[in-house]
């Protein structure tokens, strides 16, 4: 047989064989990143507890709200970063609570303040990079996906979904990392939280078809490019302006079911409906009516609520699935709004239980 064929057949045996020798990282350690000047680690310490200590934790210790990860874990800040850390931050994940904080996408960080929150959280890690290979590892995906449902699933979901830990099925999140990123934490686990380590729980073998298993829900992935729509002014917050009072019998005399709030907007109740998520995750999709009102919104809320009236109704949401409402209901408290209820369920919840959402402008994709 010619030499070139005979290569060729046996390098596309090795890409398209269901097993493949599993690879250890060799201990290759990166340089540190650049430096952050003491100006620009102010400025990222201020934007993590102004955006991130809400779900991550005042400490970077996450799982607070919406089983946000660690921040501070060893295995993920030595996994890298910055990217492992960027794209998530920059552009969220779609499907979950994780919107995109860059300027771009609709959030409030530019680009050099996302890059600097990126390098301020590996400085407070105080750890080593890892210099991953970018190699794929290749396993056996139907054994893999048994492992996972034994021992993945009561944490991360059936579907990978998420349950009381990250979303391991998030096509964003697995285009963004790599093979060997995955299969290090689930070698080494997340230090102090509740994902422990399986090199000593399972053979290396194992934990390699769990990572193809993983990556095989990669395949398809298509990002989509939003449109960016033109934010409600201030004489468009009131939805449904002539129209009654929706007059809630709120439980815990704060929230309100989505069936209540389906009603409500059915018989065109007038409200005031606040999406407390970053923006750009109100572009992608909301319920009707709702005006973005994020969470982190301080040195501009006199300015957003100018156009609240105070004798209105006001129901907030979010997808954590009250937290970050919870928490923008007591600042508008705070300014003397007492008319003032969450979405118990959340919007997550609002769309599991079959209720409408605007899509957002997404290039391409029609309705």
């Amino acid at each position: 047989m010619n030499y070139k064929i005979s290569l060729l057949l046996f390098t596309f045996s090795l890409i398209t064989s269901p097993v493949l020798m599993a690879f250890q990282h060799n201990g290759e350690t990166l340089p540190p990143p650049r430096k952050l000047t003491e100006e620009q680690a102010k400025v990222a310490a201020d934007n993590y507890q102004k955006y991130c200590a809400l779900c991550h934790g005042e400490d970077r210790q996450g799982h607070v709200n919406d089983h946000a990860p660690s921040l501070r874990s060893k295995s993920l800040m030595e996994s890298g970063v910055a990217h492992q850390i960027l794209r998530p931050m920059s552009y969220g994940r779609n499907g979950t609570a994780m919107g995109g904080y860059l300027d771009e996408v609709g959030g409030p960080m530019t680009l050099a303040e996302t890059w600097d929150l990126t390098y301020w959280l590996f400085e407070q890690a105080g750890v080593e990079r890892l210099k991953f290979s970018t190699n794929p590892v290749t396993g056996d995906i139907k054994k893999g996906e048994k492992t996972y449902l034994e021992n993945c699933t009561t944490c991360h979901g059936v579907n990978g979904e998420g349950v009381t830990a990250p979303a391991l099925g998030n096509q964003s999140a697995l285009a963004h990392n790599t093979d060997e990123f995955i299969r290090h934490a689930i070698r080494n686990g997340r230090q102090d939280t509740p994902m422990p380590a399986f090199k000593d729980k399972l053979p290396a073998e194992d934990i390699d078809n769990i990572t193809a298993f993983l990556r095989s829900k990669a395949l398809g992935w298509k990002d989509e490019k939003p449109i960016l729509k033109a934010l409600p002014k201030p004489e468009e917050y009131v939805f449904n302006p002539e129209g009654d009072d929706p007059n809630f019998d709120l439980t815990e005399d704060n929230y309100v079911s989505s069936e209540e709030l389906f009603a409500a907007l059915e018989a065109k109740n007038r409200m005031v409906l606040i999406d407390t998520r970053v923006t750009s995750v109100w572009q992608n999709a909301h319920i009707e009516g709702s005006i973005p009102f994020p969470y982190y919104t301080d040195t501009d809320i006199i300015k957003t609520v100018a156009g609240i009236p105070k004798d209105v109704q006001i129901v907030a949401y979010c997808s954590c699935p009250r937290a970050a409402a919870d928490y923008t209901i007591k600042k508008l408290e705070n300014l003397g709004y007492t008319r003032t209820a969450v979405l118990y369920e959340g919007i997550f919840g609002w769309m599991n239980q079959g209720y409408p959402v605007m899509r957002g402008d997404i290039k391409d994709v029609h309705d």
